[in-house]
């Protein structure tokens, strides 16, 4: 006997053997069959979807629930865009702080509509005596008043409170480690974000380590999550690259840095496992840090990368022979070639034909380069919601030539490149929906078009989001498609993406989530 069978649905299963369906029959948290295969099975429970369109739930590549969960629930500037607004809001956060000396976080900070950045001075007027640490949107920088400067060693460097990549990590680690109940929580309120809009899986892209990390043992909180039953969907976890530590092994092994006992990509379950090791190269276009080969249009500088390049590329190599799969963050063209560049060196080294390596973000990517990640076998895990969202900034500091290479799609898909969808959450939106419809249309949310050659077909899309994120997180045996004997994790759409004008994508009703063949609620705990 089925748990559940769901009829008279429209299935989109992602399945080239059987690409649409009107039956789908679950048994213990899998499929067991589509159509004349479960019809006439009896089942304990029949849903009728009165023509709802059904999909595998949607795979989000990259996201930072913990960041994002906490974000949620502190002092935000968002939306203010004069520098006295600003100011004004961050005095009430810093009255209802603790008392002097405490630390009082506010989000939502980004300079580019205020027209420039603030400064120390300025926080120290408003601060009573707190360390004011405001987070910039983009996770790369952020601005801090004086009484944080004076407790930072003298050679970091920062312009007027301003601190940017390796530097705001200084900040950071000032702080204390946040609890595992306190992450635990945030975890728990983002993924259940994700669930609204019809995400099953997601990658945390970078914990325990690197410009993110909020505690060394933070691979816990996810844990004490799926102890109490409260994990909401399936996480895989990144670490970042700073938690790999030289290690003594046997030479045969070749493993030159690790993780304590060779913990690697792999370990874990369905629910709760560890994935890529991540790695930044550099920084990102909202900071005018990512690394570009030429000058962002209208500066005089080419942002940076995160390290010295031989270190960056030996992190890369020593991760590849530890028997990872790497998640190298490059958003710029020259952080690019140095991530190429380390990966062909590591499988010249050692090679891998299934280590599935990815790169994160590809934000700018030149012609010459779409060849090397093909033949290199690389993943773009790209963030189509960047450009509905940011666009227009972006197209502006890249110019004209270079407008259209950012975060591509058909070049990808053209050049035989896996093209994996995802969101950064909670830098910009998290909707899967509004970001297909990005990389059908390829128009900012202005109306601007932004690279119109590389926009890909509906069907294209979706499958970044389901069958290709399942490849690029390894969960390609059990996810990513509606077949005998995977997940039984969909989601259902009040309309069917492939029959509706592109405009009208992203406003697709997310009616219901399930995951493991239970229907899962977006609701968080009271």
């Amino acid at each position: 006997m089925l748990c559940t069978r769901l009829t008279n649905a429209n299935i989109l299963t992602m399945d080239p053997d059987h690409p649409v369906a009107r039956d789908l029959g679950i048994w213990r948290g899998r499929v067991v069959g589509v159509d004349e295969a479960v019809t006439s099975l009896p089942a304990r429970e029949v849903v009728d979807l009165q023509g709802a369109t059904v999909l595998p739930g949607f795979i989000d590549s990259h996201v930072h629930l913990s960041w994002a969960g906490l974000k949620a629930r502190t002092s935000s500037i968002a939306g203010l865009t004069r520098v006295e607004e600003v100011l004004r809001a961050v005095e009430e956060a810093a009255t209802r702080g603790g008392g002097p000396g405490s630390w009082v976080s506010v989000g939502g900070y980004d300079q580019r509509v205020l027209g420039r950045h603030l400064t120390a001075a300025e926080l120290d007027r408003v601060g009573h005596g707190r360390r004011i640490f405001l987070m910039h949107d983009s996770g790369h920088a952020c601005v801090v008043n004086t009484a944080v400067l004076d407790l930072l060693p003298a050679d970091v460097p920062h312009e007027d409170g301003l601190l940017v990549e390796g530097a705001m990590g200084a900040v950071r680690k000032l702080r204390l480690p946040y609890s595992q109940a306190e992450l635990a929580d945030a975890i728990e309120h983002a993924g259940r974000a994700c669930l609204a809009e019809g995400i099953t899986a997601c990658a945390e892209a970078g914990i325990g380590g690197g410009l993110l990390g909020h505690s060394a043992v933070e691979l816990g909180a996810y844990q004490l999550l799926r102890d109490e039953g409260r994990l909401p969907l399936r996480v895989q976890l990144m670490p970042g690259g700073d938690t790999l530590k030289p290690v003594r092994t046997h030479e045969h092994d070749g493993i030159p840095r690790a993780l304590d006992l060779g913990l690697r990509t792999g370990f874990g379950d369905d629910w709760l496992s560890v994935g890529a090791l991540k790695i930044y190269t550099d920084g990102g276009m909202m900071a005018r840090t990512a690394a570009l080969t030429e000058p962002y249009e209208g500066m005089e500088h080419t942002g940076q990368l995160q390290d010295d390049p031989d270190r960056l590329t030996d992190l890369i190599v020593d991760g590849h022979l530890a028997g990872w799969q790497l998640a190298v963050h490059a958003i710029g063209d020259r952080a690019a070639d140095l991530a190429l560049d380390a990966l062909e060196q590591a499988q010249k080294a050692r090679p891998r034909p299934d280590a599935r390596h990815r790169v994160e973000h590809a934000g700018l990517i030149r012609p010459d380069q779409l060849p090397r990640f093909a033949r290199l076998g690389v993943s773009a895990v790209v963030q189509p919601n960047f450009l509905r969202c940011f666009g227009d900034d972006y197209a502006d500091v890249m110019g004209e030539r270079r407008a259209p290479w950012m975060y591509r799609g058909r070049g990808f898909l053209d050049h035989g490149v896996t093209l994996v969808g995802s969101s950064d959450r909670p830098v910009t939106d998290g909707s899967p929906l509004r970001a297909v419809q990005f990389m059908v249309e390829r128009t900012s949310v202005s109306g601007r078009p932004i690279g119109p050659d590389e926009a890909v077909t509906v069907d294209e899309a979706l499958r970044a989001y389901t069958v290709a994120g399942a490849y690029a997180c390894r969960w390609d045996d059990s996810a990513g498609v509606l077949a005998p004997g995977k997940r039984a994790d969909l989601v259902v759409l009040g309309d069917d993406p492939r029959r509706v004008a592109p405009s009208r994508i992203g406003g697709i009703e997310v009616v219901s989530t399930f995951v493991d063949g239970r229907e899962a609620t977006g609701e968080a705990r009271p």
